[in-house]
């Protein structure tokens, strides 16, 4: 009977699976097609006929609920949020169909392989061809809407002329400078969507949130140079026509010229600490002085009023509804299990984590320790497997800094703290990865780098272990130290609880390199392993998804339902309060009272559904968390059907490099140039020189076989 209610349900299952793809498929052709449009928007705002088209616009819709911000929303806003709310679906839908892994990533094709191949540029290191033509392509918008915008106001200097009594040069000087703000407004309207790390507009595009944060370096850099421009050029013009009072004019109908100063002050107090040595050498400086942009923001909405703000607000408010869910999930203190303290002052940590919560290799959590700082934020790469530890998620922390020596010092005195509390933000990191694509891995760290590398073994460890059927790849770890202390790392690459037998059959070659010692030091001279174990706290919970298992939904219902809560707010306050003085003539009414009242009514909107959807998500969370206790006490779930300590284990050299060399850095060339399978997949996570010569190792065109993914955390 069972058998023959399984042949029925297979059919309906592949059925499902198949209506699902389609689905997705459906919705990306939907996304892409609005995307191209957003895009073409863009292209046609400089120009003479948009802004005839767009002028009918707002002659015919002057409605007394949004008055002249109807059509901004509608062209600006909406697509951008339309394209969100579709992602997550389409997310959502991934998750389902791509319960096999292996059919996901066994392809051994390589589309668009040359323009993956990675070249080192100076200025914005490492990019492959398709970023470089992105970037140019964006460089190109920014050029054509700066020459068209002139074009329009050039041809209509002689009325300015006219209209203000100042000479021709003069007024084409003031044009400049409002050419160059207007450039700078489409910068500032993507500015913020590589930054918004739960954003489903990343993973649309195949990027993940470290990896996006160079594209917000660019952005920043091309802003702040325009918009700095574009306020010396005003200065200029007003000191040249003798009308430097202009300088702290505040208008409350036209644009407020203070306001604008304001802004420009406090994105140069923020874009100074972005310089690399100021980053580097004084990083709490730069952490804090980042958050400047809410100043920045809000005094450039003065600047130019809340209508305007449309057409850069869908990035900032994807930004700010994950911002608001961040919050939300830092507000709830984590359940640190364990810590291993090791002889390179190196720090193990583990957290105890929901089964609900997945995430994949290479991703990374952001953690807080209020005992050492309260504001202090630090990113650290999982160096666990969701799949291989569904209990647990454990990251590396090495003492580099004041920070984490603070940390490492409370964990190693002779009387560690029992109970440490922690806030986590995260995890974050690709949706999928394509590692069983390569017949090869070689993984190329140096020091802390070889975190990621641990998470990346430790799932191809289940995988082995479970898919019997599914061939994955050598594995080739090349990894470079400073001491030879540092080799205790490499004890990370297994789990330090249970591992099954099956890791006797699993290919790992381990190259260490020691480059500051010539010889090994004595055993006695390496200070023991130390575990120490933390007491639970009633209230901390273990690690769980923002918005539940069903998340991508969960932020699709907050977006939406936000933006229509604040849509309704908006035309209650417009019809009875603002309309009624000023008729839409959008003279009258403060128009910084206007972009205050409207500030205000977003962050409540924003609240109000994200408050809701992630109570609601925690109830779902709770109830599978008492469900999973319930099968762990009658012995439903175990992880190996022959599970064993790992000291127990008769091969005490896994995990253990191959071969350990002195006094020398390897011949990644040589290493790299010899390997003859037919696809190598090259990662490398270390420092900015090594990633630098293995890029270049892998483009320089001698071996086809490379595939080249650099993993880089600093930026």
């Amino acid at each position: 009977m069972e058998s023959m209610v399984m042949k029925r349900s297979a059919p309906s299952l592949e059925h499902g699976r198949r209506v699902k793809i389609i689905m997705r498929e459906a919705i990306m052709m939907l996304i892409m097609a609005v995307s191209v449009g957003y895009l073409i928007m863009w292209v046609m705002t400089s120009t003479h006929m948009y802004k005839t088209w767009f002028g009918k616009i707002l002659v015919n819709t002057n409605s007394t609920y949004f008055g002249f911000q109807g059509p901004t929303i509608l062209v600006y806003t909406f697509p951008v949020l339309f394209i969100a709310v579709m992602s997550c679906v389409y997310l959502h839908l991934g998750k389902q169909v791509s319960n096999n892994s292996t059919e996901r990533c066994n392809g051994k094709t390589h589309k668009l392989g040359s323009w993956k191949r990675p070249m080192i540029i100076k200025g914005l290191g490492i990019v492959c061809g398709i970023e470089l033509a992105m970037l140019v392509m964006f460089i190109a918008l920014l050029v054509w809407s700066f020459s068209a915008y002139l074009h329009i106001f050039f041809s209509d200097v002689r009325r300015q002329v006219m209209q203000k009594g100042d000479k021709i040069w003069e007024v084409k000087l003031e044009r400049v400078g409002l050419t160059l703000g207007l450039v700078g407004n489409i910068c500032l309207a993507f500015l913020f969507f590589p930054v918004t790390r739960g954003s489903s507009l990343l993973p649309i595009f195949g990027l993940s949130p470290e990896a996006s944060i160079k594209y917000h370096i660019w952005l920043g850099h091309i802003t702040m140079v325009l918009f700095t421009s574009h306020g010396v050029v005003y200065i200029i013009y007003w000191v040249v026509a003798n009308k430097f009072s202009e300088v702290l004019k505040w208008s409350t109908i036209r644009v407020s010229n203070v306001a604008g100063e304001l802004s420009l002050l406090f994105g140069l107090f923020l874009w100074v600490t972005t310089y690399p040595r100021i980053r580097q050498k004084m990083f709490e400086l730069f952490f804090y002085t980042h958050h400047l942009y809410i100043l920045f923001m809000i005094f450039y909405i003065f600047h130019l009023g809340f209508s305007y703000s449309y057409t850069i607000l869908p990035g900032f408010y994807l930004f700010m509804v994950d911002r608001f869910l961040r919050f939300l999930q830092s507000r709830q203190g984590i359940h640190l299990v364990s810590a291993r303290v090791m002889s390179c002052e190196t720090v193990e940590l583990n957290y105890s984590k929901s089964r609900a919560l997945s995430y994949t290799p290479t991703s990374i959590i952001f953690i807080n320790v209020p005992s050492i700082s309260r504001l202090q934020w630090h990113p650290f790469t999982i160096s666990s497997s969701s799949n291989l530890e569904p209990d647990e998620l454990s990251i590396i922390i090495k003492n580099e800094g004041s920070w984490s020596e603070k940390l490492y010092q409370m964990l190693s005195s002779p009387s560690p703290v029992d109970h440490l509390r922690m806030s986590i933000e995260g995890p974050y990191g690709p949706i999928s990865t394509d590692f069983l694509r390569h017949d090869m891995l070689v993984m190329v760290s140096g020091g802390s780098g070889i975190a990621p590398f641990i998470s990346i073994t430790r799932d191809l460890i289940f995988t082995t272990s479970t898919l019997k059927s599914t061939t994955t790849p050598q594995i080739l770890l090349i990894s470079a130290f400073k001491f030879s202390s540092d080799l205790a790392m490499l004890d990370l690459l297994f789990p330090h609880s249970k591992t099954p037998s099956e890791l006797l059959n699993f290919e790992l070659h381990i190259e260490a390199y020691i480059t500051r010692e010539k010889q090994p030091i004595s055993e006695n001279e390496q200070k023991p392993l130390r575990t120490i174990r933390f007491k639970p706290n009633p209230s901390d919970a273990p690690l769980s998804p923002t918005l539940g298992p069903n998340g991508w939904l969960w932020l699709g219902a907050i977006v939406s339902s936000s933006f229509i809560v604040f849509l309704l707010f908006m035309g209650i306050l417009t019809r009875f309060y603002i309309y009624p003085i000023d008729h839409n003539t959008n003279r009258v009414y403060s128009h910084t009272s206007q972009a205050m009242l409207n500030m205000l009514l977003v962050c409540i909107a924003i609240a109000m559904t994200g408050c809701i959807g992630f109570v609601w998500s925690k109830k779902q969370i709770a109830m599978e968390a008492t469900k999973q206790v319930q099968d762990m006490e009658g012995g439903k779930l175990t992880r190996f059907s022959d599970d064993r300590e790992l000291e127990s284990l008769p091969h005490q050299s896994i995990g253990k490099p191959n071969n350990v060399h002195y006094g020398g850095r390897p011949d990644l060339k040589r290493i790299l140039l010899e390997r003859k399978e037919s696809s190598v997949g090259v990662l490398v996570c270390g420092p900015k020189n090594m990633r630098h010569e293995v890029a270049a190792i892998c483009s320089s065109g001698l071996a086809h076989n490379l595939h080249f993914e650099s993993i880089s955390f600093s930026w």
